[in-house]
């Protein structure tokens, strides 16, 4: 069956995020985020697991945070270091989430239209998407720009509906923190929250998800159920 956004039976489009969402990349995150903080002076690093928290939000958004100076040149310099050891392998340190080529191909072979929509750079999630095999189950993979533009996942949403030309209600956002629900919210897209990545249910809950899955699998099944539902006009 082939991809129709607009296929009669059902509402078409899903947007996936893609750091906990799609695949686990603990280790090169945290890991990037270590050096550039080393690289741009920081005396103490934080360990891997304090900074769990930056796996989802912008980039830019979390060295603000983690510098807390306030000097634009030193959130600038901390994310080009940070690009730096990350397009150099850390984008590997990476695995795939348990049933996601399952979930992927089983919707993909119903017709669905699959989209990625990450707040990483798209050149990154290209390559991600590639290297674990999953880029034939996508329409496009859609990322911030190199000007950082389209990091915020209100514009990034707005952007692909644009694109793509897909009504607002015949897309779904399945994502694994606030600002996947969030800008799918702002959009009137519906949302589908995943306890799996890196947001906690509460999160989650507050920014009131269509609904919230434990696994992949349970995700495949509640895009079906959304997609056979009338539209709410």
């Amino acid at each position: 069956m082939s991809c129709d956004p607009s296929d009669e039976n059902g509402r078409r489009a899903v947007l996936f995020d893609l750091d906990g969402t799609l695949t686990d990349p603990f280790q090169g995150i945290t890991g990037s985020i270590q050096y550039a903080l080393e690289r741009v002076g920081v005396e103490t690093i934080p360990d891997a697991e304090e900074l769990r928290w930056c796996i989802g939000p912008p980039l830019q958004e979390n060295f603000q945070i983690l510098l807390g100076d306030g000097d634009p040149d030193r959130v600038d310099a901390a994310v080009h270091f940070y690009r730096e050891r990350y397009g150099a392998g850390g984008l590997f340190e990476n695995s795939v989430i348990d049933g996601v080529p399952e979930t992927l191909r089983d919707l993909a072979e119903r017709g669905f239209c699959l989209y990625v929509a990450t707040s990483k750079l798209r050149e990154p999630a290209v390559r991600i998407v590639e290297h674990f095999g999953l880029t034939g189950f996508f329409e496009h993979v859609y990322g911030t720009n190199a000007d950082g533009s389209l990091s915020n996942k209100v514009e990034l949403i707005a952007h692909i509906l644009e694109c793509e030309q897909l009504p607002a209600l015949d897309a779904v956002m399945v994502g694994d923190r606030k600002h996947d629900l969030a800008g799918a919210r702002a959009n009137r897209v519906a949302a589908i929250g995943v306890t799996y990545g890196y947001g906690s249910v509460e999160e989650l809950r507050a920014e009131m998800p269509l609904a919230i899955a434990q696994t992949s699998a349970e995700v495949g099944k509640l895009v079906m159920e959304w997609s056979e539902q009338a539209p709410d006009i």
